[in-house]
C-alpha cells in the first residue's frame, strides 16, 4: 500500500489486517468482533480515532459491537456481507489482476458521457457485455450512477451509507474491475457518481458512535448536514474519492449536488488533495452537479458542471412546460438557450423567481465552452417527474427532437447522453428504492405525492408509481421501440463521429463568439476553435420554419459540406435531413 488510509480494514504487508475508525462518542463497551476471534478491545489513538492489528485473512467478516443488541458495520466497508445492515468483509486493495494498467485515460475535450444505472443493465456483468456496442456508437466515458452499498436489492444509489462498499446486488469488486479494464481497453473511460452531502435513511449507525459527523446547525433536505469542518470527517471523504480513482481506476467522479455541503472550501481541498495524489500523467476529471453555479469551482479545481440551466432552456423549447423550476426559464426560452451557449449558464447571479427572489450563480462567460456538461435527459430531470416519462414521449415532433440532439452532440459544451437515450426508448425511467422497513417505504410515498401535488400532470395516488414496488423498477428498464431504434442508433453514431473527427480536436481553448435568439424558437451561436476554425449553428425548435441570413440562404449546402463531408455518408444523411431535418445548420469555417 503506497498510500494511508484513515479508516477500514486495511491489509498490512506483515500479514496482519489493521482496522481503524474514527469514534469520539462511542459508547462504553465499544469493540470489534472478527470471525474466529473472541471480542476485541480498540485502542484509543489520537483525535478520536480506535484501532485494532488482527491476525485475520483476507475475506474476514467483521463488525463493531455497540451494546448488547446492536452491531454496526464499518462506515469504511470495503465489501458486505447481507447488505448495509450486515459483516463488513476484509478486502485485498490489489488481487485484481488489470490487463490495461497503462491506461492513462483520455482529455476531457474528448468526453461523451453515456450515464447510467448499473442495475437496469443487468449489473457490471451486463453492462460488460455492452461496452463494444457503446464504443462503436462514440461514447468514451461511461459514468455509472451511485454504486455505494444501499439498502435492499434496488436502489437509484443516492440512499447509500457505506460509501467505500460497491453494493453485491451488482456484482463483485472483481467483477466492477473487470468492467472498468475491459472499457479501458476498448479506449473508454469510466466514472463514478458519488453521493457526499448525506447518508441515506437506513444503515447510518455513524450518530451512535461519531456524533460530530454531522452538524445539528445545518440541515439538508436529508437531515443534518455532514460536517466537513471536522478533519476526520473531511478525511474519510477524500480517502474515499481517491480510493475509487486509485484501487478501482476509475478515470473520475461526478459529485452529486455539492450545493447541499456547507461552505464551498472543502471541495477546494478535495480537489486539491486528488490532483496532488493522482500521477500527473493520468486523466482524471472531477465533474460537479452544483445548483448555486459558483463558477469559482471551474477555475482549476473541477473539469465541469452539469448544465441544468442549458438543460431546462431546452426542455421549454421543445415541450413548452413551464410549472416548477421550468418557470424561470419558460418566458423566453430561446433567449435563455443563446445565453447557455455562449456563457454557459443563464443564472450568472440575477434572482431566481422559482427559488423566491434568491440571487443565484456567478458570472461564467469566462470559463471554457467544455466547462459545461450538456444533456438533453438524465436520471433527475427524467426520474423526478411524476411519470417518469422521456422526451421522445413528449416531444410532439421527432424532428425538433432531433434538432436538440445534433445541437447537444456538435456544440462544444461537453455532452451526455442518458441510457437508453440513444435508441429513442419511450419506457419510462421511475425513482425506486427497495426500503424493507413499511414505515420508510410509507415515508417515501408521501414524500413523493406531496412533491408532485402541485404539478399539472399529476392526478392523484394512481398518476404516480410507488417507488418499493419491483414492478416500478423493472418499468424502468429502457427498451427501444423496435420501428425506430436503429434509425435512432445511426443518427447518434453519425454526429458523434462528426464530434470525434471534427470537433473534438479542437476543442482545447474554445472560445464563444456569441448567440441569439432567432424569433421565438430558434436560436443562432458561433464559436472559435482551435486554429482559427469557426463553428456555427442556426437551430430552430419551433413548429414554423424560420428563415436564414441572406447571405448564407444560397450557400448553405456549401457551408454545410464543410462539416459534413469529411466523414464518409455523413453529408448526405445530414444535410438532406434524415439526422437534422431542416431544423439545423451547422458550419466549419476552416482558417484561410
Amino acid at each position: 500500500m503506497t498510500y494511508d488510509y484513515a479508516s477500514g480494514a486495511i491489509p498490512l504487508e506483515s500479514g496482519v489486517t489493521r482496522f481503524r475508525l474514527w469514534a469520539p462518542t462511542a459508547p462504553a463497551g465499544f469493540a470489534l468482533e472478527v470471525e474466529g476471534h473472541p471480542a476485541i478491545a480498540l485502542r484509543p489513538g489520537p483525535d478520536g480515532y480506535v484501532q485494532a492489528d488482527v491476525d485475520c485473512p483476507v475475506g474476514a467478516r467483521y463488525r463493531y459491537r455497540l451494546d448488547a443488541d446492536t452491531v454496526a458495520p464499518d462506515p469504511a466497508s470495503r465489501l458486505q456481507y447481507g447488505d448495509v445492515h450486515g459483516d463488513s468483509i476484509v478486502v485485498a486493495p490489489d488481487a485484481y489482476p488489470w490487463r490495461y494498467g497503462s491506461w492513462r485515460g483520455r482529455p476531457w475535450e474528448d468526453a461523451v458521457l453515456y450515464e447510467t444505472h448499473a442495475g437496469l443493465e443487468g449489473g457490471y456483468a451486463g453492462l460488460l457485455a455492452r461496452l463494444p456496442e457503446l464504443a462503436a456508437l462514440g461514447v468514451t466515458l461511461l459514468e455509472l450512477m451511485p454504486i455505494a452499498d444501499f439498502p435492499g436489492p434496488r436502489n437509484w444509489g443516492y440512499d447509500g451509507v457505506l460509501p467505500y462498499a460497491p453494493d453485491a446486488t451488482y456484482g463483485t469488486p472483481d467483477e466492477l474491475k473487470r468492467l472498468i479494464d475491459e472499457a479501458h481497453g476498448l479506449e473508454m473511460g469510466v466514472m463514478l457518481d458519488v453521493v457526499y452531502n448525506h447518508f441515506g435513511p437506513d444503515g447510518n449507525y455513524l450518530p451512535r458512535y461519531a456524533a460530530p459527523f454531522f452538524r445539528q446547525d445545518v440541515a439538508t433536505p436529508w437531515g443534518d448536514a455532514i460536517d466537513f469542518r471536522q478533519p476526520a470527517v473531511s478525511q474519510f471523504f477524500k480517502d474515499n474519492a481517491l480510493y475509487w480513482l486509485t484501487e478501482y481506476r476509475f478515470d473520475g467522479l461526478r459529485l452529486d449536488a455539492v450545493h447541499a455541503i456547507a461552505g464551498h472550501e472543502w471541495l477546494h481541498e478535495l480537489a486539491q488533495h486528488l490532483r496532488q495524489h493522482i500521477p500527473p500523467d493520468r486523466y482524471v476529471h472531477l465533474v460537479l452537479e452544483n445548483d448555486d453555479n459558483r463558477a469559482s469551482l471551474l477555475q482549476g479545481d473541477f473539469d465541469a458542471q452539469w448544465n441544468d440551466d442549458a438543460h431546462h432552456a431546452l426542455h421549454c423549447l421543445l415541450t413548452g412546460e413551464s410549472h416548477g423550476y421550468y418557470a424561470d426559464y419558460s418566458a423566453r426560452p430561446a433567449q435563455a438557450l443563446a445565453r447557455c451557449l455562449a456563457e454557459g449558464w443563464l443564472y450568472q447571479g440575477q434572482r431566481s423567481p422559482y427559488r423566491g427572489g434568491q440571487p443565484r450563480g456567478q458570472p461564467s462567460a469566462e470559463l471554457p465552452p467544455t466547462a459545461f456538461v450538456l444533456f438533453l435527459q438524465n436520471h433527475d430531470q427524467t426520474g423526478n417527474r411524476a411519470g417518469g416519462e422521456r422526451l421522445a414521449s413528449l416531444v410532439d415532433s421527432p424532428a425538433r427532437l432531433r434538432a436538440a440532439v445534433a445541437l447537444q452532440l456538435l456544440s462544444p459544451q461537453i455532452p451526455l447522453i442518458f441510457m437508453g437515450e440513444e435508441r429513442g426508448a419511450r419506457t419510462p425511467f421511475h425513482y425506486f428504492t427497495s426500503h424493507a422497513d413499511p414505515a420508510l417505504a410509507q415515508a417515501v410515498r408521501d414524500g413523493r405525492r406531496r412533491e408532485f401535488s402541485r404539478f399539472p400532470e399529476f392526478q392523484g395516488a394512481g398518476a404516480l408509481s410507488d417507488p418499493n414496488d419491483p414492478a416500478t423498477y423493472l418499468a424502468s428498464k429502457p427498451r427501444a421501440s423496435a420501428a425506430d431504434a436503429h434509425a435512432w442508433m445511426r443518427d447518434y453514431a453519425v454526429l458523434l463521429h462528426l464530434r470525434a473527427r471534427l470537433i473534438a480536436p479542437r476543442l482545447a481553448g474554445a472560445v464563444s463568439l456569441g448567440a441569439a435568439a432567432i424569433g421565438e424558437r430558434g436560436v443562432y451561436a458561433r464559436w472559435e476553435l482551435a486554429g482559427g476554425a469557426r463553428l456555427t449553428v442556426y437551430a430552430n425548435f419551433g413548429p414554423d420554419r424560420l428563415a436564414l441570413p441572406e447571405a448564407l440562404q444560397a450557400g448553405v449546402e456549401a457551408y454545410a459540406t464543410l462539416l459534413f463531408e469529411s466523414v464518409a455518408g455523413a453529408r448526405d444523411a445530414l444535410v438532406q435531413g434524415e439526422v437534422c431535418g431542416d431544423s439545423t445548420v451547422w458550419l466549419l469555417e476552416e482558417p484561410a
